[in-house]
């Protein structure tokens, strides 16, 4: 598995160009099913929303209620809520079936180290330590079984979940937690093990366990504050892998300099903007890649993910710089000019450094904040009728 997301254009090219709308539609809640594997590429920018939806539509014409187009619109309107509520989305939205204080705040360690008892559990977990990825029906199951069967608060799930995740995105994995937990929905996700037999390999089935049991039983379990007795039936055979705030060694990321960049005109490349680099640079141009050191304290990620985003970003650049945001502005002072793509993972230092481009957006920006998808869904593709049309709304700012 450790090639089955190479962290390159032609490699995402070639995932756009292998999707099948309809097949896509029909089998994605399967954890065989024909998902496109794309997140990883969308959340690290080497491909856009507009891209990916251009590349399927001159293959494939679709409606713009195709549900291809649908899931997309998903990962949009996360972004919507991030820019509406800003870090608001790192705390529960409202109550969900419990109030915040009757969720324990860690994570058990048998969880993390997949020996719950509980197959469908601990197979999620040994599939998101082997490959970085885990299918959204899983990732759906096991924050279900985290918040609801074992009552650990949403956040020690998602924050544990992130920094494993190769697609880890704040808005898309936090907001998609409290959908779960029912603190950004207006009921709690629960499964059972039926549900599990229905979409997933035998493996993972679960008879007997703790979910094998009725949606009203869960239901209950979920409203009813208890003492965490769950124990795994096995020994650990899993190690969870190590996470790290610094950057490989060998990925030669430098001390932010000022005299690379004095008088010169910057292009800052950042680990969610690595597609081509803007045509239009200006010759000369010093292009600088940044992993900023105070975002990755709070947010550390696996070798696994700096494996797939590190080779991208040094390959797109003159020189990496790894550093915290004040030696960064420090050594962007002298340059002419700076600019880059705005993201909002950056938010609170990259405004203060570049200019910030708009990101490319697929969906036409709704300005009122809408506190469910299909209250955004409805405004964001009103009067639209088919994915070229979606694709019509908004041009591809020229870099």
């Amino acid at each position: 598995m450790a090639d089955a997301f190479a962290p390159t254009l032609d490699a995402a090219r070639a995932r756009i160009a292998a999707v099948r709308p309809s097949a896509y539609a029909r089998t994605r809640n399967a954890l065989d099913g024909a998902v496109t594997g794309l997140s990883p590429y969308l959340t690290h920018g080497l491909v856009t929303l507009p891209e990916v939806l251009a590349g399927v539509v001159a293959r494939h014409p679709l409606d713009v209620q195709h549900k291809f187009v649908y899931e997309l619109g998903w990962r949009a309107y996360f972004r919507h809520v991030w820019a509406h509520r800003g870090e608001g989305i790192l705390q529960s939205l409202h109550d969900g079936p419990l109030p915040d204080q009757a969720y324990a705040r860690a994570l058990p360690d048998d969880i993390r180290q997949a020996c719950t008892g509980v197959p469908v559990v601990d197979e999620a977990v040994r599939t998101l330590y082997a490959t970085g990825m885990l299918h959204n029906h899983a990732r759906m199951w096991l924050a279900s079984y985290v918040v609801h069967v074992r009552q650990v608060h949403w956040r020690a799930g998602a924050d544990w979940l992130y920094a494993h995740l190769l697609d880890g995105d704040l808005a898309s994995n936090h907001l998609s937690w409290q959908w779960v937990a029912g603190t950004g929905s207006h009921k709690p996700y629960l499964f059972n093990a039926n549900n599990v037999a229905r979409y997933a390999p035998a493996a993972w089935h679960s008879p007997g366990s703790v979910i094998d049991t009725s949606y009203e039983a869960l239901d209950r379990m979920a409203r009813e504050p208890r003492p965490d007795a769950s124990q795994g039936r096995r020994v650990a055979d899993v190690i969870e892998p190590g996470l790290s705030c610094e950057p490989p060694a060998d990925l030669g990321a430098i001390a932010p300099n000022p005299a690379r960049v004095a008088g010169a005109e910057v292009w800052l490349v950042h680990p969610w903007n690595l597609g081509e680099l803007p045509a239009a640079l200006p010759a000369g141009t010093r292009v600088i890649g940044l992993c900023v050191a105070d975002f990755h304290r709070a947010w550390p990620w696996s070798e696994r993910r700096w494996r797939f985003v590190g080779p991208r970003l040094a390959g797109l650049v003159d020189e990496v710089w790894h550093g915290d945001s004040a030696a960064i502005a420090a050594a962007l002072q002298g340059a002419a000019s700076v600019r880059s793509v705005a993201e909002p993972h950056l938010a609170p230092w990259l405004t203060r450094w570049a200019e910030c481009l708009p990101a490319p957006a697929l969906f036409p920006p709704v300005e009122h904040r809408c506190d469910s998808f299909s209250q955004w869904w409805t405004r964001a593709t009103r009067g639209l009728t088919s994915a070229t049309d979606l694709l019509a709304v908004n041009e591809v700012p020229a870099w």
